[in-house]
């Protein structure tokens, strides 16, 4: 028993730094642009029109450097979701595999957002600045965030976020119950292998629905867009199943506890 105790400050350490990832990207996302934490150049006047950046040496530079970043993110997020990875880590680390893949994608992610280098003198697709549209639109675009990541933590309630993250696949070790995705059903597991991002309309909106869309900001948009998209693959059966398993949800939510006087 032993050894496998030590199996769960591992798969909590993972846990801890992909929450504290997670509450970053958040910031990274949405706050920053949001509340104006990128830094300015200058008037916006100063900015380049998208024939001039094409030959700006220093905004192209940027925009490489972060297309790096996001090359790297993805490539790590998919390269180590396939069945070869998957079996050769499973290989060396066993239990801890899901709890490694949670790790490198949060250290990834946070290469990402360390290193990001935003391009203010770079064009920009739209941009609110004048009244009334300067003050209403960044209130319609943070009222939007803050509902969408309201349904993205509703929604990884619905899914077993546990297992998404690798605590219970150690929980499930240590007590001897087994690998808990074979204990699901088959229906749960067809939904699984189509849809391992659950929230891609949520964060579709967190990308796209900012006041400012600079350049940095419409590449990020634009390949994540792309990346969600090719990881889904959602059929009308998947889709019965995600409703009934919310509504199911709801009523446990909603009903009474014990002891609670009606």
């Amino acid at each position: 028993m032993a050894p496998a105790l030590l199996l769960v400050p591992a798969a909590l350490a993972s846990f801890i730094l992909a929450f504290g990832t997670g509450v970053e990207f958040v910031r990274f996302t949405s706050l920053r642009p949001l509340l104006g934490g990128i830094p300015d150049s200058g008037s916006p006047d100063a900015r380049q029109g998208w024939l001039a950046a094409l030959k700006d040496r220093s905004v192209l530079a940027s925009l490489a450097w972060d297309l790096g970043l996001l090359l790297l993110f993805v490539g790590q997020h998919s390269l180590m979701a396939t069945e070869t990875v998957k079996a050769r880590t499973s290989q060396y680390f066993g239990v801890l595999q899901r709890s490694l893949y949670v790790a490198c994608t949060a250290l990834a992610l946070q290469l990402v957002m360390r290193y990001w280098e935003p391009v203010p003198r770079g064009p920009v697709l739209w941009e609110a600045r004048a009244e009334p549209w300067a003050t209403w639109v960044p209130l319609l675009c943070f009222v939007l965030h803050v509902i969408s990541w309201l349904l993205i933590f509703s929604i990884l309630l619905v899914f077993d976020y546990a297992e998404l993250m690798g605590l219970k696949q150690v929980y499930y070790h240590v007590l001897g119950l087994g690998e808990p995705l074979a204990l699901k059903s088959p229906r749960a597991l067809r939904l699984f292998s189509h849809l391992r991002h659950p929230v891609c309309v949520e964060l579709l909106t967190v990308l796209w629905v900012v006041p400012t869309l600079g350049t940095d900001r419409l590449l990020l948009a634009l390949l994540l867009t792309l990346y969600l998209g090719l990881a889904h693959g959602l059929d009308q059966q998947d889709l019965r199943y995600l409703r009934a398993q919310l509504q199911r949800k709801l009523h446990l939510l909603s009903r009474p506890q014990d002891g609670e006087t009606e």
